[in-house]
């Protein structure tokens, strides 16, 4: 009889709502399949520390984590693990621990973390014998190593996916905000600048200005003109003209013109607020959102998503041989792939 496959599951990079119901998944279908099941604590420093960082689950330890925001099992940035002796002592802890199979949710950073250690994982293993920190019998089960990747991310970064675990939770949490900015900006006749994630991907912001009808958009995969602080005062110029008495501009991060210079809220805010003459005088605020689109429980669609992908985690797990390639698990449409 084939021993019980160990599988272990970790998040990574920047939190985002929908982490917990992806844990919750994969611990709880890896129980349903007969596999044990851990989760490493504190994402890749977790591995690297070993010891109580790496946990055996039972099914009622995921209990509440569905609705639960951010990572239960936590997430840190580890410089260890960009170095070979960081990635050799992380190897060291997963084959004490007797763990064959990784399950990492996390951004395109952690996602090309986890393939580069798939790839290294045989001259890791040679290594620690050579070493004497192993023994051949002590590594004889655990030659290979397969990694499943989910993705987690609010920006909704990663091509090759139609959403990411988060990103709905983010865009619903921004377009509350704009709400209750909109409220006072009425009242006053004011104009906002709401200032969103998004350093190289203008998704949030972009389907915010969609979804809250914002007058102006600035994102990163749309270089502005040289003039536009022209085009966004004849926008807003029109709208006021039209009765309109609140003014919402949303501002990726990362929003740059055709020069690749920055755009960034501060600039925006001055030129609503010029008084000079052909200028708009509005009584303009800023707000930046930070890590409020960061925070709170998860939607409805992130915790299906997650859940679903999840189960679709550890199926790929059992399906995989020591050939196949680090995958990671997407939506398509509105099917998981």
């Amino acid at each position: 009889m084939a021993p019980k496959k160990k599988i272990a599951v970790m998040t990574s990079g920047g939190d985002s709502p929908g982490m917990n119901a992806a844990v919750r998944a994969v611990v709880r279908m890896s129980l349903h399949m007969g596999c044990d099941a851990f989760c490493v604590y504190e994402g890749y420093e977790g591995l690297v520390q070993g010891g109580s960082f790496i946990r055996q689950m039972e099914w009622n330890d995921v209990r509440g984590y569905l609705g639960e925001g951010g990572t239960l099992i936590g997430t840190a940035r580890c410089m260890a693990f960009y170095e070979r002796p960081g990635r050799l002592t992380a190897a060291k802890n997963m084959v004490l621990s007797g763990i064959d199979a990784l399950i990492i949710c996390g951004g395109d950073g952690s996602l090309t973390g986890a393939d580069r250690f798939r790839d290294e994982w045989p001259s890791l293993i040679e290594e620690l014998v050579s070493k004497g920190e192993l023994s051949e019998s002590q590594v004889a089960p655990y030659k290979h190593l397969n990694i499943v990747g989910l993705v987690g991310s609010i920006d909704n970064d990663l091509a090759g996916t139609d959403a990411t675990i988060g990103c709905y939770s983010a865009l619903a949490r921004i377009c509350e905000m704009v709400d209750y900015v909109e409220a006072t900006a009425s009242s006053h006749s004011r104009a906002f600048v709401v200032e969103v994630m998004g350093r190289h991907c203008g998704w949030l912001a972009l389907m915010a200005g969609v979804a809250t009808g914002a007058d102006f958009v600035f994102i990163p995969e749309r270089p502005r003109e040289h003039d536009w602080q022209e085009d966004m005062k004849v926008v807003v110029r029109r709208h006021r003209d039209l009765g309109k008495r609140k003014t919402i501009v949303i501002v990726a991060e990362g929003a740059r013109d055709k020069d690749g210079k920055k755009i960034g809220a501060e600039e925006i805010k001055d030129i609503l607020a010029d008084k000079s003459e052909g200028g708009l005088a509005l009584d303009t605020r800023i707000t930046t959102l930070g890590h409020v689109q960061r925070g709170g429980t998860a939607v409805a669609y992130d915790r299906m998503l997650a859940t679903l992908q999840g189960v679709e985690a550890v199926k790929a797990v059992l399906e995989a041989t020591p050939e196949t390639e680090t995958p990671f698990i997407a939506i398509n449409e509105n099917k998981i792939v």
